[in-house]
């Protein structure tokens, strides 16, 4: 048996804390205000009469943004996303819709985004009903309305950040709520006023023709700004008296816009919204009118096109950003990926996940159940099975718990367990027992009382079960070709379909090992079970330490060196412990009692160090530094210089990085092409739990490392394989 005699608990517990990451990794302490580095957001309330059913009530969420940094209106424009506001209120309370105040028109290159700057307030009103009752009437002594949000906003500058937060507000029931009076009064202020008169659309070619009456006699003649609010309708960066234009007959406004190039809508009434110049506004007087304008004409065949995630979207627009404006930033080309084409990449992703490095250390495994069964090809068959089963059950149980941390708000991807110093411990400790159990230190019968023994597997299935467990916990972090478009994709597919590129994913991990198994041909080439067995089990446990040895140095790169220190004195205590189990008599209980007390002892002592999570040295960014740390930030700063940029998306835990950065991004000839076409060579580390680099890989429709991606301003950026090779990088280089 794989496992020897090996008790099945250990192995479940290790393998469940490998789905999930650290709980310290998401918890989150609700306030008022949420600070970032490019935004304060405050949960701010103004209720003039109190709370009380017809009184007027608004909350709001009031948005500082650092200089240079926006963030959006309804309709984001070229790229972006609308902040989102879910409240959860007592019963009796509603929130309504946010009272969005007039944008501004914001150039990103050669693209155009609407939001804001500076600093803003979201309004939205509170509608309390009659049968709210006050926490007064139902006894629990308190005086205020409990007010609860969580908010989700992307900030921009060159680069797009996806940012989020919770709030807590206690607001007073009794007596007027007047410190952010003016802030309301200031969002009001900001606020369309409605038309008097319904308008009217007209498409006419390529092109839309607004025609407004019933606008103020004392902005007549002025110069509006057009805010649709349908998305990707409008050519937004046209500029007005350039690419569209605008008029008036005495008191109707008309102008003629451009229809954008990739229109995706065709709406039957256009709500829109038209605002005065900054320079032309006067305080205590209506900026903005908005008005729901019934649609004339035939609307041309809309433009076929790719699926783009917002968020590459807004990647795509720093891009555009951060390129000279001599050059255009192009989209770059995105295939359009169907489920069919995407299932086929899952599962040939999953084969193709075989022949990478990380899959090693369980070809021990996969080899003494083989040579078990040698000659027996009911158990092959039942053995293909039963790993097929471990494997698929534990890809979907990965998936779904990424899919499900993800929708409440995580920044995880392919991978993400082995971002957790705990996980990364408790693998350690488990391949360091099955190195012991196959070296024959132990067999679990003897080294555990009679009661225990009870709970052990007694049929070989179960052991091959768990192989494919244990194959998925140690396969997940790394990435294969075709894969990683797939699961890139899933991550924007409804759960049942996500979840059905997980099951291919997982049947094509375990798809080798299933035909063997139903194929006599391959049982017929393997020798006949003798003491060969023996030496080769021992041989094949020095794979599993080696993957102690890989996992420690994980931990040190997450932990520190007394991280990683500690975990190895930890093993040593195991291993001892184990030992100790296996001696008979008296001596046995004394020396195993002993150890665990030590243990014990040294785990209370400096088992802290394990968990805690050590900041990496910052590399130099100096002329001499070949690898510089990955910001958006620096991307935006070399590619608007003009300067090429190679992004390596690695992780300490990604033994297919490790084996790409030695093989490939180490060679000479390589590394010669990079200085002589002056690229500059950047590396995210995804070893420990980065939103930045989370965000960064779901914007390029990726999930996992590695990844590697070449980009030159005004260009689309170019990804290369996971299985990255010399050639592939210079020609990559050469079309430079």
């Amino acid at each position: 048996m794989i496992f020897s005699r090996f008790h099945i608990a250990t192995f479940l517990v290790a393998a469940a804390a490998a789905c999930m990451p650290a709980a310290a990794q998401l918890a989150s302490k609700p306030g008022a205000v949420v600070t970032t580095p490019h935004v304060r957001a405050e949960l701010v309330a103004h209720a003039p009469e109190g709370v009380a059913p017809g009184a007027p009530v608004w909350v709001g969420l009031q948005i500082t943004h650092q200089p240079e940094w926006h963030t959006y209106w309804k309709n984001a424009g070229d790229s972006g996303l609308p902040t989102e506001l879910n409240w959860t209120l007592p019963s009796g309370v509603a929130a309504g819709e946010i009272a969005w105040p007039v944008p501004r028109k914001i150039p990103v290159g050669n693209l155009a985004n609407y939001g804001y700057e500076g600093t803003v307030l979201l309004p939205v009103p509170l509608e309390v009903s009659s049968n709210f009752k006050p926490p007064l009437a139902l006894g629990a002594g308190a005086s205020a309305l409990d007010v609860r949000l969580k908010a989700s906003w992307l900030v921009c500058r060159k680069e797009c950040i996806p940012e989020e937060g919770e709030f807590t507000l206690a607001l007073p029931l009794q007596g007027s709520t007047a410190l952010h009076k003016a802030e309301f009064d200031a969002a009001q202020a900001a606020q369309p006023q409605p038309l008097g008169k319904p308008g009217a659309v007209e498409v006419s070619g390529n092109t839309l023709q607004v025609r407004l009456e019933g606008l103020p006699a004392s902005i007549h003649g002025k110069t509006l700004g057009f805010f649709p609010e349908t998305p990707e309708l409008i050519r937004t960066a046209a500029e007005s008296g350039k690419d569209w234009t605008q008029s008036w007959q005495g008191g109707t406004w008309t102008a003629t816009l451009p229809l954008a190039d990739q229109r995706s809508a065709s709406p039957t009434t256009l709500p829109l919204v038209v605002a005065l110049a900054e320079s032309d506004r006067q305080p205590g007087q209506p900026m903005a009118w908005r008005v729901e304008a019934p649609v004339s004409g035939s609307w041309p065949a809309a433009a076929p096109r790719a699926e783009v995630s917002p968020a590459l979207q807004a990647a795509l627009a720093a891009n555009a950003a951060a390129a000279p404006s001599s050059t255009s930033a192009e989209l770059p080309p995105q295939p359009t990926v169907t489920l069919m084409a995407a299932l086929l990449g899952a599962l040939l992703g999953g084969l193709l996940l075989n022949l990478m490095p990380c899959v090693f250390p369980i070809l021990a495994i996969k080899v003494l159940g083989f040579a078990r069964q040698a000659g027996n090809h009911r158990a092959h068959r039942t053995a293909g099975l039963a790993y097929t089963a471990g494997v698929m059950l534990s890809v979907l149980a990965l998936g779904g718990a990424m899919l499900a941390l993800r929708a409440a708000g995580a920044q995880l991807g392919w991978g993400f367990q082995l971002q957790s110093p705990a996980v990364v411990a408790a693998l350690a400790a488990l391949f360091t027992l099955i190195g012991l159990n196959l070296a024959g230190m132990f067999e679990f019968g003897r080294a555990a009382p009679l009661s225990l023994c009870s709970a052990q597997a007694r049929h070989p299935i179960a052991n091959d079960f768990l192989s494919g467990v244990l194959a998925v916990v140690i396969a997940s972090p790394c990435t294969a070709p075709f894969m990683g478009v797939s699961l890139g994709f899933a991550i924007g597919l409804p759960a049942t379909q996500a979840l059905l590129l997980f099951a291919a994913l997982g049947l094509g991990l375990a798809l080798p090992y299933l035909v063997a198994g139903f194929i006599p041909a391959v049982a017929l080439l393997l020798p006949r079970p003798g003491p060969w067995m023996n030496t080769l089990r021992r041989l094949l446990a020095f794979p599993m330490f080696a993957t102690v040895a890989w996992l420690v140095w994980v931990l040190g790169q997450q932990s520190g060196i007394d991280g990683a220190g500690t975990l190895l004195a930890l093993l040593v205590c195991m291993a001892a412990i184990v030992w100790a189990l296996t001696l008979r008599g008296r001596t046995r209980l004394v020396i195993a009692t002993l150890m665990v007390a030590f243990t014990a002892v040294l785990a209370a002592a400096i088992g802290r160090n394990v968990l805690q999570t050590v900041e990496p040295a910052k590399m130099a960014a100096t002329a001499g530094q070949r690898w510089q740390p990955w910001s958006a930030e620096r991307v935006a700063e070399l590619t608007g210089a003009g300067q090429p940029v190679f992004i390596d998306f690695t992780a300490a835990w990604c033994v297919t990085c490790q084996y790409n950065k030695k093989a490939t991004l180490a060679d000479a000839e390589v590394l010669a092409d990079f200085d002589r076409r002056k690229v500059a060579m950047l590396r995210a580390d995804w070893t420990r739990r980065d939103p930045a680099i989370t965000a960064a890989l779901t914007a390029l429709g990726r999930s996992g490392v590695p990844l590697y991606v070449l980009q030159a301003p005004g260009k689309a950026p170019v990804v290369l394989t996971e299985i990255l090779g010399k050639d592939e990088v210079r020609a990559a280089l050469a079309a430079l």
